[in-house]
């Protein structure tokens, strides 16, 4: 059994399985974000070097994994087939353990199938329900509207318009950056009208 197979599994969807990152994820990692249209939106395009991917991104990913089991990022696993799709991650903002950051990034091939909403909703409810989350956010370029339909389908609802430096020159930066995010409150107030509503 590889390394993969055995990591603890932080939850499952219909298509999904969110499991914890290893080490033997290096190479999937480092193909995500060598892919120029995985990465557009990100730095413009550039291949993250795998030298980088392996001291310093995927050990920065499971950083939590050591202090909390309900928070961080996971590998997302095909159920099906066990394929690696991509990551889904839950990490508070600036340590605040109420407030909690999502992202995801796929395989290009996975695209357009709802697996990144579905994900995202997955964890959306288990920041509610498990983790005692006050607060959800998320965010994108203004210009990547296939991202910001992706939080709007997770349940969150725009927040406000910013402008971040960015260190590389990506096109539509100059458009600004968008936050998603939801309530406690809310989130619970909107599962209520959807269960009313069947």
């Amino acid at each position: 059994m590889t390394a993969e197979q055995t990591a603890p599994v932080r939850l499952e969807t219909a298509r999904l399985r969110l499991r914890r990152l290893t080490a033997d994820d290096v190479e999937h990692l480092y193909e995500l974000d060598a892919d120029p249209l995985v990465m557009r939106y990100i730095n413009g395009g550039r291949e993250t070097p795998r030298d980088e991917v392996e001291h310093e991104v995927l050990p920065r990913m499971m950083r939590w994994y050591d202090v909390r089991t309900d928070v961080g990022h996971w590998a997302g696993e095909l159920v099906s087939t066990g394929e690696f799709v991509g990551w889904f991650g839950l990490s508070p903002v600036e340590d605040d353990p109420a407030d909690l950051s999502l992202g995801y990034r796929l395989r290009r091939e996975f695209w357009g199938q709802g697996l990144a909403s579905e994900g995202c909703r997955a964890l959306v409810r288990a920041a509610f329900n498990d983790v005692g989350a006050d607060r959800v956010s998320a965010e994108t370029m203004t210009a990547n509207k296939a991202s910001r339909r992706v939080m709007e389908k997770a349940g969150l609802k725009f927040s406000h318009t910013f402008f971040a430096e960015w260190p590389d020159v990506i096109e539509g930066s100059d458009l600004g950056d968008v936050q998603y995010a939801v309530t406690r409150d809310a989130w619970l107030a909107s599962q209520s009208r959807s269960r009313r509503s069947r």
